[in-house]
């Protein structure tokens, strides 16, 4: 079936949420692969808007751990193919694919997509992608394919003029370069999304936009995913005077994302991290904010509490219930660090107690530092990722 594919350090979750709304607008039924999930692991593997049921999800693990064992299979490998899978089942019409981890060497990459977007490039996975932009961005370029359209949107010069070689390299065309042709102006950001006027190649006369997702950056996102439609051509080309309304069908939990006085974010490196901070200082988050934070001992947690320290006025630090034992970090050595810094942080290993303890006396209760931390968060609060 026709495929967009998707990589990026950060958006991309945003990118696919936004392409998966523009594609079903038009009446198509559109599957989207993704990762990790948030609270059910149905969440990673969506059909017209519904999750794999869990039923299914057994039913193919019944049948087909004996050969993955056999082959050495890895998680992601085998999710990859009961996705894939379960959307042939389903009779799916396109799919909306994003990488798990870098591109050049993810399973998702044996697909040959109609249109293939790398977006932000970030220091993340440093230990597998390289610790370079250049590097990582060299390996999320390698969901670049021989004669299909590859779409660049990374804003920063240097990176993204990697991507665009890689591209070429790669024999990927056209190489259309999101930066350089959209022109973004006047952007609005409020809690419940982002406007924005956008003028490109496929719009020249312009278009004033809004997406429910917060946060300045989300306007590039939203221009990445329009160059992807426009970049695949027909039929997927959209009528550009029904992106406006199609755009409010987006939908993606745990990027800013508002119920209350909580405020979620899957912020898992310093550059996710420094757009919460600019959020919270751009829209005046009720005080004091209360941040509750557990990190993957594996991610620059430092860089994180750099970026999150100076702006909220509590850090209460704990450990998420389901991150992987192997990867569990020590919050004590990281309250050690922000009271050196004269950040008010407290450690509470109980994750429940950790959440109401934030919740104490705060006028606003930030969730962050990964997926973990958001979804067990949201479990615990009966709140669906997927608003159902």
């Amino acid at each position: 079936m026709p495929v967009f594919h998707v990589a990026g350090t950060n958006g991309k979750g945003s990118t696919v949420a936004t392409l998966v709304a523009l594609l079903g607008a038009t009446g198509r039924r559109v599957a989207a692969y993704t990762s990790p999930h948030l609270v059910d692991f149905g969440e990673r593997i969506v059909v017209g808007g519904t999750p794999m049921p869990a039923a299914a999800v057994a039913e193919f693990v019944r049948r087909w751990t004996p050969e993955a064992e056999r082959l050495g299979a890895s998680f992601f490998e085998v999710t990859t193919a009961m996705a894939f899978d379960h959307f042939a089942q389903s009779g799916a019409e396109v799919a909306v694919i994003e990488t798990g981890l870098g591109g050049r060497l993810d399973a998702t990459n044996v697909v040959r997509p109609v249109v293939a977007g790398v977006t932000s490039i970030g220091l993340d996975h440093t230990e597998l992608l390289g610790d370079t932009l250049a590097a990582i961005a060299g390996e999320k370029a390698g969901i670049y394919k021989p004669g299909v359209p590859a779409v660049v949107g990374e804003w920063d010069p240097s990176v993204r003029r990697v991507l665009a070689t890689h591209a070429a390299a790669r024999g990927a065309t056209p190489v259309r370069i999101v930066a350089e042709e959209c022109a973004i102006a006047d952007v609005d950001v409020a809690w419940d999304g982002t406007g924005f006027g956008l003028r490109a190649p496929f719009a020249p006369d312009g278009l004033a936009l809004r997406t429910p997702l917060a946060g300045a950056y989300q306007a590039r996102n939203v221009a990445t995913a329009l160059t992807m439609l426009d970049a695949a051509g027909p039929p997927f080309r959209p009528s550009w005077h029904d992106v406006p309304g199609a755009l409010g069908r987006v939908q993606l939990a745990g990027r800013l994302h508002r119920h209350g006085r909580y405020l979620f974010d899957v912020a898992h490196n310093p550059d996710g991290a420094r757009h919460v901070a600019d959020a919270l200082a751009a829209l005046g988050a009720a005080r004091p904010v209360h941040a509750l934070v557990t990190v993957l001992a594996d991610k620059d947690w430092r860089g994180i509490l750099d970026a999150l320290g100076p702006v909220v006025d509590r850090l209460v630090l704990s450990v998420a219930p389901t991150a992987p034992a192997s990867r569990v970090w020590r919050p004590a050595d990281a309250a050690a660090y922000a009271m050196a810094r004269g950040w008010p942080a407290e450690v509470e290993p109980d994750f429940d107690h950790a959440l109401a303890r934030a919740g104490d006396g705060a006028g606003t209760v930030l969730v962050t530092g990964s997926f973990h931390t958001v979804g067990d968060a949201m479990a615990r609060l009966g709140l669906s990722p997927l608003g159902r």
